[in-house]
């Protein structure tokens, strides 16, 4: 036998052909072997723990989907609030204060003032 990759998910493609594969064999009534991993039981389990495990991985996704919205806006909402700090920093103490530098603002004096480009004549 072939030693499989389990570590990668299957496509949904030959899921759903197994899923076919199985109502297909429930039409078969003459069925029988003797192998255990082959029997119309164990397929039966095997088919019922893929869905409660699918139906939990579902459940699972919508949760960290639902705590990564509530992190995203609570970033936001941090980031504004220190935005409208810094605003209120700067609209008390100036631009050019050494409070708005600690606050981690650029003074004022400290940038870095446009220089002149010198113009080239061409003939």
């Amino acid at each position: 036998m072939v030693l499989q990759n389990t570590t990668n998910r299957l496509r949904p493609i030959i899921i759903s052909q197994d899923v076919d594969s199985l109502n297909g064999l429930q039409a078969i009534d003459t069925y029988d072997t003797s192998r255990a991993d082959a029997s119309v039981a164990h397929l039966q389990q095997a088919y019922q723990a893929m869905i409660v495990q699918q139906k939990a991985e579902t459940e699972k996704l919508a949760f960290y989907r639902a705590a990564a919205d509530a992190a995203r806006l609570a970033e936001w909402e941090f980031h504004n609030a220190i935005l409208a700090m810094k605003e209120v920093v700067r609209g008390q103490y100036g631009s050019d204060s050494d409070q708005a530098q600690a606050v981690g603002l650029k003074k004022k004096s400290d940038r870095k003032r446009p220089s002149r480009k010198k113009s080239v004549v061409t003939s």
